[in-house]
């Protein structure tokens, strides 16, 4: 999920206030009735980590109500995250309460003081956690309406349940939305399944905290990703589920008729994998080397070899590894295939009989461990065997 857009409250540690540099739009004359006012951000307070939400409610100019809602690192090891909401006592300009902490349950106690000057607000006091006090001393902050809040929190996760073709999701990139209490349950669903789960995925950010809802991302084999999706769709707390953004670039992918490359309604893997090798050796001047599918996401992964020329006296080699992906165009049954390959990634290796030279990867150098400049038109080459079409991105149609 994408963080919440920073809009500045500005508490900052006391030792270096942080000065607001934004300025927000004029806002609405007030009503006779309650108002209510949001500051956003996490400037300055714990590190510049911290990211806060106050709601003011407010009878004109004056607040009657308010709450504090702060979501931090739980610890500095690790993208654990905790999290309070105080509902604050309002005596004059005096904000303060006491709350406990969602994950670790420290005790939160606040005490801010709050200063108007025209259209600009000043907060100074402490905030402590457990044993951690954190002063607070923030100046020229501005406020926003609801309505420009809650556009503000408007997130996106690119869950696509029934895409038409997978021209804007990619076939083996499954996202699951889940609520907070279910998703340990899920994820332990998943073990022994031929899928991988992304690490990254895992943090439960501010934005999960306060939803109650988390984003798994999920890689698996796009001959399964429906059944795997059918699964998920059946768990307890699962809101939503389906494919996102993932490995596949349109510009390197190709879509040709199914008929030849199918035994009965599985894709012959094997029959392709040696179609792309003769491709590539053809274009890359390699003798292919090696062809494993991975079984969990579905990708084939190809090594082709040839004589290098970096130092020809040493007899070195010069190695190619791509990644493909083969799958139907679209979700269901279609009578085409989709085929991703990727940029071959080049490394030198001694591969003489006997002793060897040990060679590391130079970041710096286009022979070793780089993506290659040129793979000498494999795409172009690879339609032409396939008798396929590649996607045009001006018009969003196949060519």
């Amino acid at each position: 999920m994408r963080a919440l857009p920073l809009l500045l409250l500005g508490l900052a540690v006391a030792s270096a206030p942080a000065l607001a540099q934004m300025k927000l739009q004029t806002k609405a004359a007030p009503s006779n009735g309650p108002e209510t006012r949001y500051f956003t951000a996490i400037d300055g307070l714990m590190d510049g980590n911290a990211d806060v939400v106050l709601k003011e409610t407010r009878q004109g100019k004056t607040v009657t109500a308010a709450v504090l809602d702060v979501c931090y690192p739980a610890d500095k090891s690790s993208d654990r995250k905790d999290r309070f909401v105080a509902n604050l006592t309002v005596n004059g300009q005096t904000l303060s309460g006491t709350a406990q902490s969602v994950a670790d349950k420290q005790p939160v106690t606040v005490k801010l003081n709050r200063k108007q000057t025209g259209d600009s607000f000043e907060f100074r006091g402490q905030i402590t956690i457990g044993q951690t006090v954190t002063e607070v001393a923030s100046t020229d902050n501005s406020d926003l309406s609801e309505k420009e809040f809650q556009d503000n929190q408007a997130t996106e996760d690119g869950i696509t349940p029934q895409p038409k073709d997978f021209t804007d999701v990619s076939p083996e990139s499954i996202g699951v939305r889940v609520k907070l209490d279910a998703a340990t349950d899920f994820l332990k669903s998943l073990k022994g399944e031929a899928v991988e789960i992304g690490t990254s995925s895992l943090a439960v950010t501010c934005d999960a905290m306060r939803s109650g809802e988390q984003t798994i991302n999920l890689t698996v084999d796009p001959e399964h990703a429906s059944a795997l999706l059918a699964k998920a769709k059946s768990a307890p707390g699962v809101t939503a589920a389906g494919w996102t953004s993932g490995v596949v670039e349109m510009d390197r992918t190709i879509r040709f008729a199914a008929a030849d490359w199918r035994d009965g309604d599985k894709i012959n893997k094997d029959k392709l994998a040696t179609a792309i090798a003769g491709v590539l050796a053809k274009t890359l001047a390699a003798k292919p080397a090696s062809a494993t599918w991975n079984a969990n996401t579905g990708k084939l992964k190809l090594v082709l070899k040839r004589p290098s020329a970096i130092y020809p006296a040493l007899g070195l080699t010069q190695n190619y590894e791509v990644t493909a992906l083969v799958s139907p165009d679209k979700p269901g049954s279609s009578d085409r295939l989709m085929l991703w390959v990727s940029s071959p990634t080049v490394s030198t290796s001694d591969d003489s009989a006997g002793a060897k030279l040990n060679l590391s990867d130079d970041s710096g150098s286009d022979e070793e461990g780089s993506e290659a400049k040129d793979d000498n038109g494999a795409i172009d080459a690879l339609v032409k065997e396939l008798k396929g079409q590649r996607w045009d991105a001006d018009k969003s149609v196949w060519r």
